[in-house]
């Protein structure tokens, strides 16, 4: 099978969307060996809905629908700007759901974002302010827990030695960072061009796992996603989050949702790893890491603090977990660190679910975003599915 689904458990329930120019929208399918299944209808128009079904492992067992082609023949001509005009090709798994995310849940992403904040964007200063942090803090913010009396004995010393800020907050505190990433129906999928600000000169993937919840809070599958991340904008200030996150095509989830089931549990999902490559015109590459195992807050915790009585999302979120990878690989200069160019190749895989492959472009060089829900309503009506 292609390398889409090389790495993914050949047992999985893998849910996704496809775009279908035939009916100029999209629709829901399942793969189901090796095949593409239109299972869109009148009782699962849309992801979100699909999802919010308590009996959505039996009804996307037995559904059935149209044959639209195999994943092979789909993902050979699915990559933007070599798509045929009359076969579809793959959409970010998820339409009306809220896009959220949780940052600095790493110790090493946390470390990463204070660099960005004292080096005030500026990639030459980074390795510097770096090596004073790595310096007066080590590893002994790695294991804490955050919002426990250890973590509030730790704010305490770095707030002495004038080095608090507030990516520490969201990393030590009792409340996570939670912010919306993109709009519902927004966000890319694989084989899309991915988007980065041509004023930005230091930016990197954030690969992430991304967990699919009902408007109940109930976790329901999983996916990849690349929450790319323009590391100057947010390091001048944190109130450019907006603009350094919220971008045309900035967001990339996919290839599928896996929906959780006996055979894979949150348990599964806690001790999942990432795998992203990079891979430039120029010849460079870049492989890193990202273990689950190693996040400061629990998934289920993190679901709790984005979706409660506080907060209701009546379509459902998708919900980035954050990341541990943070490159400070120099590519150009010595001290500068990582950033892309145009035309990096980013991969994002997992071992059980497949993998999220994407080429970084400028925004106004991505497709343009001009299906929403509006739309969508739309052309689901015309279809006779609402």
């Amino acid at each position: 099978m292609t390398a889409i689904l090389a790495s993914a458990d050949p047992h999985a329930l893998l849910v996704g969307r496809v775009w279908r120019p035939d009916v100029s929208g999209p629709s829901l399918v399942v793969v189901r060996e090796g095949q593409l299944i239109d299972i869109t209808s009148r009782d699962a128009a849309t992801m979100s809905e699909l999802l919010e079904r308590d009996d959505v492992l039996d009804f996307v067992a037995r559904a059935k629908g149209e044959t639209l082609g195999s994943l092979d023949e789909i993902a050979a001509t699915g990559r933007e700007g070599h798509r045929p005009a009359s076969k579809p090709w793959l959409l970010a798994p998820c339409d009306l759901q809220a896009i959220k995310a949780c940052g600095v849940t790493f110790a090493r992403s946390m470390l990463e974002r204070v660099v960005e904040e004292r080096a005030a964007g500026d990639p030459d200063a980074a390795q510097a302010v770096r090596e004073q942090i790595e310096s007066a803090v080590g590893n002994s913010i790695r294991n804490l827990v955050p919002g426990s009396a250890a973590a509030a004995r730790v704010k305490e010393l770095l707030q002495a030695q004038g080095l608090w800020s507030q990516y520490l907050e969201v990393g030590l505190g009792p409340d996570a960072e939670v912010f919306t990433k993109a709009q519902p129906m927004s966000a890319v999928g694989w084989g899309s061009r991915i988007g980065i600000l041509e004023k930005s000169h230091w930016n990197n993937p954030e690969p992430e796992i991304v967990l699919a919840v009902s408007s109940s809070g109930r976790l329901k599958g999983v996916t990849l996603g690349n929450d790319v991340n323009l590391r100057d904008l947010e390091g001048r200030s944190a109130l450019l989050l907006g603009k350094a996150k919220d971008n045309n095509a900035s967001c990339a989830i996919g290839p599928f949702i896996r929906l959780c089931d006996d055979r894979f549990s949150i348990e599964d999902i806690r001790n999942l790893a990432l795998t992203v490559r990079i891979r430039g015109a120029d010849g460079f590459e870049l492989e890193g890491r990202s273990r689950l195992a190693e996040i400061s807050r629990d998934p289920l915790d993190l679901i709790k603090q984005t979706l409660s009585e506080n907060h209701q999302y009546p379509d459902g979120i998708m919900l980035f977990l954050g990341t541990s990878f943070a490159p400070t690989h120099d590519r150009d200069a010595p001290g500068r660190g990582f950033t892309h160019k145009v035309g990096d190749e980013v991969s994002i895989t997992a071992e059980g679910i497949g993998t999220l492959s994407n080429t970084v472009a400028h925004c106004p060089h991505c497709m343009k975003w001009d299906f929403g829900s509006g739309a969508l309503m739309r052309n689901l009506a015309r279809r006779g599915l609402l």
